[in-house]
């Protein structure tokens, strides 16, 4: 890992260069996803199936219900039992997030009311291929379930054709109907213009590696996506001499294990212990089956940095705006309302990014590559779209347009003020 110290010259150049290489590397070049999106656009599913078989070994687009309920039958009871208890969690925390609806009379008796409606259809994208992850099922389904949403379809890869008996399970706990066992850019081109099998959804949202979240940059605007980047994941560890280095080795490797473009980053006043850290992830490394995968991110994005004072450390946390951002120090409490910048933040030595990402009932969809400087994670928002609805009384517009006639001269727009004029100026 790269080992950084605040009080070396050209610090900040170092880790401005850093964090820019790897942003580099995660929005690359999308010519590739464009003439994919194209083919799908043009051959729907003929040019979709031949994708998958490409890039997935995978020669079907939609399984039976016999199929799904043949291979969730045989999933262990325990796995079941533990998608059942993040399901209810998630599901109690994001039903705290619902919305009011506004309505709003004046002395005039005009009525204003802000109306929260749910998104008609949404696809959420669950990664797949080597490796499953049911918990994403749980995390992108449950918030659009609670806004209401009525038809959600799941995208999620196979691999060789297989089908992961979690993902399916966390998919019918969430009352999905219509579940594609497709993935990449053709996925995301299908959910967004459709095909014969696939019709078009109005909302794409979920994490996927750099090709999926540049295909949905490419669709936006035909599609809605999520307003943040969701892309390979990140955490930054802010630690103190009473910091447990295994532990803080575990969690660095624990975000690692992801994806080559992970990024882990740990801060620290105590040199003593970035070094210990630092022998203690060489030697945890060795004992995971995703070694290669974790050491590569950890060789390429891995930073390591002694910072002096409490004001450079936050300082530094807002400028890489983490995904992820872990507070495992005694006193994070006086750093806590200096930092602005992260997806979320775990407080202490028992909080950690593993347990947010399973059951703890937040969202582990978040802004990820910075920006977590202006945007959040997944919550029930992401599916509501908001109307306004005006009704003016007659004594209203006749006291209010006046000044609405001033200003729409003053802005050169004659027909919005003879538009009012008509109402209030009668013979």
């Amino acid at each position: 890992m790269k080992i950084l110290n605040s009080n070396k010259k050209f610090f900040d150049k170092k880790l401005d260069r850093l964090l820019s290489n790897r942003r580099k590397k995660v929005s690359f070049s999308a010519v590739s996803v464009k003439n994919i999106i194209k083919d799908v656009k043009k051959n729907g599913d003929n040019a979709l199936l031949k994708y998958e078989k490409k890039f997935n070994k995978n020669s079907v687009i939609s399984p039976s219900s016999e199929q799904i309920s043949k291979l969730i039958k045989g999933l262990d009871k325990n796995v079941k039992k533990a998608v059942d208890i993040a399901f209810n969690r998630i599901f109690k925390f994001h039903s705290l997030q619902k919305f009011k609806n506004i309505s709003y009379k004046d002395r005039l008796n005009n009525k204003l009311e802000y109306k929260y409606l749910p998104i008609e259809s949404v696809g959420i994208y669950v990664p797949g291929s080597s490796v499953s992850y049911p918990s994403s099922v749980l995390m992108n389904a449950i918030p659009a379930l609670v806004a209401g949403v009525k038809r959600i379809i799941m995208i999620n890869p196979s691999f060789k054709g297989k089908l992961n008996p979690a993902v399916l399970y966390a998919a019918r706990k969430c009352r999905i109907k219509e579940i594609y066992s497709i993935g990449g850019p053709s996925a995301i081109a299908a959910a967004a213009y459709g095909t014969k099998k696939i019709k078009r959804v109005n909302k794409i949202v979920g994490p996927g590696n750099a090709y999926v979240a540049a295909a949905k940059k490419e669709v936006f605007g035909d599609v809605g996506i999520e307003s943040m980047t969701a892309g390979p994941s990140e955490v930054t560890i802010v630690c103190d001499k009473y910091s447990d280095p295994v532990w803080i080795a575990s969690d660095l490797i624990a975000q690692a294990e992801h994806d080559p473009l992970a990024q882990c980053i740990l801060i620290s006043k105590d040199e003593k212990l970035i070094t210990k850290v630092k022998l203690e992830i060489s030697l945890q490394l060795k004992k995971i089956p995703r070694e290669k995968i974790a050491r590569k991110s950890i060789t390429t994005n891995g930073i390591l940095m002694y910072v002096n004072s409490d004001k450079k450390i936050t300082e530094i946390v807002n400028k890489i705006a983490p995904e992820h951002l872990e507070l495992n120090i005694k006193n994070y409490k006086s750093l806590l309302p200096k930092i602005y910048n992260a997806g979320s933040v775990c407080l202490g030595k028992y909080a950690i990014m593993a347990m947010t990402d399973y059951n703890i009932g937040s969202n582990h969809i978040l802004p990820t590559n910075g920006s977590a400087k202006y945007s959040s994670g997944i919550s029930v928002n992401e599916f509501y779209k908001r109307i306004s609805y005006i009704k003016l009384s007659k004594k209203g517009i006749e006291s209010l347009g006046p000044s609405v006639i001033t200003l729409a001269n003053y802005e050169g727009l004659e027909g919005h003020a003879c538009s009012v004029k008509k109402r209030i100026w009668r013979k």
